[in-house]
């Protein structure tokens, strides 16, 4: 679980996408940005998310809210990834895992049993001063724009 806190300053990062175009924290000031941590490209939970968020991003733009996704995939995945579910927000391949130790989403985890290193699925809204507003740590892959709206009173 991560170690950071609603209104800390979020953790700087510059990375590319999967387009390879440059990405950084500095890119959305001035905006909401919506940083969602997703385990593994096109497996049924991601899939749901990052959907959930391409079908509401309108909303979402509206409000002011921009998703960038981040997983530890391969560029060549996360651009499959993006192509196949026309996903229009950048998605970060952090296969070094820098993006994701910052943020302490990245440890251990228990599944049926098994302990394995991996990502917790986490999304960090970050406001307009570089703050993190909001951490969810309970993900509803299925309505999680939704989850983000009401948080600030959005219906």
């Amino acid at each position: 679980m991560t170690h950071l806190k609603v209104g800390e300053k979020a953790p700087g990062f510059t990375a590319r996408d999967h387009n390879g175009n440059k990405i950084s924290l500095d890119d959305y000031k001035g905006k909401k940005l919506v940083l969602f941590f997703y385990p593994k490209a096109d497996t049924p939970g991601c899939t749901a998310e990052a959907c959930n968020l391409r079908d509401n991003i309108k909303i979402l733009m509206q409000h002011g809210f921009y998703p960038v996704g981040v997983s530890a995939d391969a560029e060549k995945k996360q651009k499959a990834f993006a192509e196949k579910f026309s996903f229009p927000y950048p998605l970060i391949p952090d296969s070094g895992k820098e993006i994701l130790k910052a943020y302490g989403v990245w440890g251990l985890k228990k599944f049926m049993g098994r302990e394995y290193e991996g990502i917790h699925r986490t999304t960090f809204v970050i406001g307009e001063e570089g703050k993190i507003e909001k951490i969810f740590d309970k993900v509803d892959t299925k309505a999680h724009s939704g989850q983000i709206l009401n948080e600030y009173n959005i219906t």
